[in-house]
C-alpha cells in the first residue's frame, strides 16, 4: 500500500473526491489558498453532463463536452491529480483508501462523487435500459440507436422491424424530454434520406413518466408547452404510468406491452456509495444528510457536495441535484475552508440561489423558468444554447460545440454517426434464408407503413 505523503512544508491538505461540477469548483476556488489539494477521480476528464444526450444522439463528439482535469488545474502547483477509484475512508485516521493501493491522508475532505442511475430495486433492467451519466453510456446509447436503424434496414419481418424502430424513453424530467426530442429529430431529419428499405421518419418514439405531467420542476404552463412540442415532433406520451417490467424485446406498462429493442432510462438517480465509505446513514436515494455548512454533523472535517448531499436551505427547501447547485456548493466549501485557515469569520449557512431552469425540446424550441419570467420556443432555444456554451470549460470546447450546432442548424446534419464496438450478428428472417442468395427478393421501394416494409 502506497502512502501519499504531505509535502515538505506540511501545509493543510484538502482531498477532493470527484472532479465533477462540485469538486472542480471547490478545487479552482481553493487553488490560490495556502493549502495542498489532491483530486481523486476514476476518470482523467471533467464532463459537462447536461450535453451528454447530444453525444448519444450523434450531434456532438465526446471530446466536445469533456476536458482533461490536469489541463484545467495544471497551472496551479499546489494541486495534484490521482487517477484512481475510492474504496474506503477512515475518519479516525483521516485517510482515503483507493483501489490502486494508496492511502491518502487529509485534513479536510470534500466528497463530491456524484450519482448514478436509479432503477428502484430493478437493477437487472440496466442491461436493457442503460442510463446516461458517463461518456461510456452516451457512446453505448449512440451505438444502440444507430444500430437499430441498420438492423431494421435489413429486416424483412414487419413486426421485428417496427420493434427495432421503436424507442422508449423512461422518465419525463429535463433529461428524458431532451433525449426524446433529440431521438425524434435524429429520425425525422438527419436519417430521413440515408436508408432505402425503411423510412426513419416513421420511427416511433415513446416517452413514459409516472407523473401526470412532464418537467415537474417547471410551471404547469411550460409543461403543457413541452408536451405540445414533443407531439409536433411525433413523440408519444404515456403519463401517470409506471414501467412494470422489461426484457430484451419489450417494455410492459400495466396491461400495455410495447415491443422495442431500445430503451433509454432517465427516471431517477442514486448517489454514489459515499455513505458506505463514511459509515453514515443515508436517505433512500443514497444521499448523505449535511448541516447548514455542508459538513457531516458527526465530523466537521468532511464536506459533502452535489448529488451525494441531502441539504435543506434556511427556508426549508431541498437543494436540487443540478449543476448550478453543485457549483455553488463547491465554491461555498472552498470559502469555508479558506476562512477557517485564515482565522476569518466563516460564511453564513449555505443557501442555494436558483439561477433558473432550462430544457430544450428540439430544434427552435426550449423552455426557461427564471422566477416570474418564463420563456419558450425560439427565444428559449437561443437562451439555452448561449447558456450551455458559456458554462462549458475551455475555449476549444465552446468553439467546437458552437460550430457543430451552427452546422446542424443549416443542414440538419449530425456528423458523429459512428457505430463503435463489435457488431452483433444480424438475424436474417426465415423467409430470406429459405432461398439461395441469387434468388433473394430485392426491395425496390419504401413502404408507407411504420418503419417501412420490403
Amino acid at each position: 500500500m502506497t502512502l501519499i505523503s504531505n509535502s515538505a512544508n506540511h501545509r493543510h491538505r484538502v482531498v477532493i473526491l470527484g472532479a465533477g461540477f462540485a469538486g472542480l469548483s471547490a478545487a479552482l476556488k481553493l487553488a490560490r489558498a495556502p493549502v495542498d489539494i489532491v483530486i481523486i477521480d476514476r476518470h482523467n476528464y471533467h464532463l459537462f453532463q447536461p450535453l451528454l444526450y447530444q453525444v448519444a444522439t450523434a450531434a456532438l463528439s465526446p471530446a466536445d463536452i469533456a476536458a482533461p482535469i490536469r489541463g484545467i488545474v495544471g497551472r496551479f502547483p499546489n494541486v495534484r491529480v490521482l487517477l484512481d477509484t475510492v474504496e474506503d475512508v477512515d475518519r479516525r485516521t483521516r485517510r482515503v483508501y483507493t483501489a490502486g493501493g494508496r492511502h491518502v491522508p487529509y485534513d479536510d475532505l470534500i466528497v463530491a462523487t456524484g450519482a448514478t442511475h436509479n432503477y428502484f430495486g430493478k437493477d437487472h433492467w440496466q442491461q436493457w435500459a442503460p442510463g446516461l451519466k458517463r461518456i461510456e453510456d452516451a457512446i453505448e446509447l449512440r451505438r444502440r440507436i444507430l444500430l437499430a436503424f441498420e438492423q431494421a434496414e435489413m429486416e424483412e419481418d414487419i413486426a421485428t422491424r417496427e420493434a427495432l424502430m421503436t424507442f422508449v424513453v423512461v422518465g419525463g424530467g429535463p433529461a428524458g424530454v431532451e433525449m426524446a426530442g433529440a431521438v425524434a429529430e435524429l429520425a425525422r431529419f438527419t436519417l430521413a434520406r440515408d436508408f432505402r428499405n425503411i423510412q426513419p421518419e416513421n420511427a416511433r418514439v415513446v416517452l413514459v413518466d409516472a407523473n401526470e405531467r412532464l418537467l415537474r420542476p417547471f410551471p404547469p404552463s411550460l409543461s403543457r408547452k413541452a408536451a405540445k412540442t414533443l407531439g409536433r415532433l411525433g413523440v408519444e406520451l404515456i403519463l401517470n404510468a409506471r414501467v412494470d417490467g422489461m426484457d430484451a424485446n419489450c417494455v410492459r406498462i400495466g396491461s400495455r406491452v410495447l415491443p422495442t429493442h431500445t430503451v433509454i432510462w432517465s427516471a431517477g438517480v442514486r448517489a454514489s456509495p459515499a455513505g458506505r465509505w463514511l459509515k453514515v446513514e443515508t436517505d433512500p436515494a443514497g444521499r448523505i444528510p449535511v448541516d447548514e455548512t455542508l459538513r457531516l454533523p458527526q465530523d466537521p472535517t468532511i464536506y459533502v457536495l452535489g448529488d451525494v448531499a441531502s441539504h435543506r436551505n434556511p427556508d426549508g427547501s431541498h437543494t436540487p441535484g443540478v449543476a448550478p447547485a453543485a457549483k455553488q456548493m463547491g465554491r461555498y466549501a472552498a470559502r469555508h475552508i479558506a476562512s477557517r485557515l485564515r482565522d476569518r469569520p466563516a460564511p453564513g449557512p449555505f443557501r442555494f440561489r436558483n439561477p433558473g431552469q432550462l430544457a430544450t425540446i428540439g430544434r427552435h424550441s426550449a423552455l426557461g423558468h427564471f422566477g416570474r419570467l418564463k420563456v419558450s420556443g425560439y427565444p428559449g432555444w437561443w437562451l439555452w444554447g448561449l447558456a450551455h456554451i458559456y458554462f462549458l470549460i475551455g475555449f476549444r470546447n465552446r468553439l467546437m460545440v458552437a460550430a457543430n450546432w451552427f452546422w446542424s442548424y443549416l443542414t440538419f446534419g449530425r456528423g458523429v454517426r459512428l457505430i463503435t464496438g463489435d457488431m452483433p450478428s444480424i438475424a436474417i428472417s426465415t423467409r430470406e434464408t429459405a432461398h439461395p442468395p441469387s434468388s433473394r427478393h430485392t426491395p425496390t421501394a419504401k413502404s408507407a407503413g411504420p418503419g417501412g416494409s420490403s
